[in-house]
Parts: structure tokens; sequence; C-alpha cells
């Protein structure tokens, strides 16, 4: 998997040209967010993009770039910030809440046209197991499509990255923001959005009409919630799931 890291304007035009050539209304474009305490009250340090068809993922260094990772046009104008806005750019994450929340108070970024793969999966469960939400460890564990050999390469990858800078494992978060970005955070960071495609693909196949009706209105709730004034992005609560009971 080829990799790029951007850190100047010119490769953020670069890569907003490149996001330009993809077809709308496709699920090519896997995001995520790293950060100190990633959320309104946190910052925003790395954002990870996998372009699906071309097999790369591109690191967006927003410690370095700060706004202009996400005003920098290209040739026609076009920005990083009018692509994560598009309704018809498809944009793929696992659980956006706090990704939204920060892209919405730091930079100003509503997100459009996204889908959320951690709902896809909850809402896929059977009724009355659908309480709580999963981790994205927990899913690519227990249902990525991949062999034993990929499973455990990026378990070894995300250990080595957590010992870094997960507090708990004797790291710091501070790890995201120091320059040059150490390898491990690097590998960290893009296997993060890697299997996604994957899953997204298993549990959206898993689901009705009805369900992925429901499954895109909970997650434009999802960012509308994030913006608001009395969203908690540490809140216990966020662990439950959506839907619950016979209703379901």
């Amino acid at each position: 998997m080829f990799h790029t890291l951007v850190n100047e304007q010119s490769s953020v035009s670069s890569l907003v040209e490149v996001l330009q050539t993809l077809p709308e209304n496709c699920p090519y474009l896997y995001v995520d967010l790293e950060g100190i305490r990633l959320s309104r009250y946190g910052s925003v340090s790395i954002i990870t993009i996998y372009v699906q068809p071309m097999d790369s993922v591109y690191l967006v260094d927003v410690y370095k770039l700060q706004t202009s990772a996400f005003t920098t046009p290209a040739a026609d104008g076009t920005t990083l910030k009018s692509i994560l806005e598009s309704p018809t750019i498809i944009k793929v994450f696992f659980d956006l809440r706090n990704d939204s929340d920060a892209l919405y108070h730091h930079f100003g970024v509503r997100l459009n046209g996204v889908e959320d793969v951690q709902l896809m999966e909850n809402a896929g469960r059977p009724a009355f197991q659908r309480r709580y939400v999963n981790g994205l460890d927990k899913c690519i564990t227990k249902d990525a499509p991949i062999s034993h050999t990929e499973k455990q390469t990026w378990k070894s990858a995300k250990e080595k990255g957590l010992a870094l800078f997960h507090p708990t494992k004797g790291g710091t978060y501070e790890v995201f923001d120091e320059r040059p970005l150490k390898e491990d955070i690097e590998r960290y960071c893009i296997i993060d959005v890697q299997f996604l495609p994957a899953l997204r693909n298993l549990y959206w196949g898993r689901l009705d009409s009805t369900w992925k009706k429901k499954v895109i209105e909970e997650t434009t709730k999802r960012v509308l919630s994030s913006q608001k004034a009395d969203y908690e992005p540490h809140s216990n609560n966020k662990k439950f799931g959506p839907w619950e009971g016979p209703s379901y």
C-alpha cells in the first residue's frame, strides 16, 4: 500500500486534485482523524485518507498546516473542506462523532456525504442485541474478511502505536504532534483505515432497505449532534447504540 505525507500547501492541492477524479456517490474515501484529546476540547494532528481505487493512503499533517490543510485550493478552487462537505463525494468513517466535533469546532467543516461503519455493524445485529456499539478493534478481530496473518500484522502494528501514544500503555498523545512522525505512528494511522472498505461492504450488505435508511438517518443525526453546544465528546453514554427494543 502506497502512502504519502501531505505537509505542504502544494501537496494539499495535489491531493485535492486526486480526490476530484473519483466517481461521485461511491464509497471510495475512508477517513480517520488522530489528535490530542480529539474533540472541540483537544486538537487535530493528522487526517488519514485512504483512496481505495488507488490503494493509496494520504496522511494530512494538520498539526503543521492548520487551517491551510482545509482551505488550500486546487486549480479550480476546490478545497479539502469542500470535499469533506460535499453531499456527493462519499466519505466513510468508523464512529465519526468526535471527528465531526473536532472538524467543525476547529476548522468550520460541516461533514456531509458521510457513512459510519460503526452504525452499520450495530444495525446488522439481531433484535435486542444492539444495546452497545462495538469499537473498530473488535470489529476487525471478529469480522474482518482477512487472513489470520493479516490480522496478526494489524494487531502488531496496533500495539506498537498504542505503546507510543496511549497513557495506560506508557505513551502520550503528544506523539501525534512530534515531527518527523515516528514510523510506528504512521503505520498506526494507516491500519486504522485499510480494512474499513472490507468491513463497510460486509456490514452494509447485511442490511435491508429499511435498515439502510435508518443507518443513513442516524449518521446524519450523529453529525448534527456533534456540532451542538451540549455535545459531550467523552461521555460514557456514547457506548450505547441508537436502536434497541421490539420496534427494531
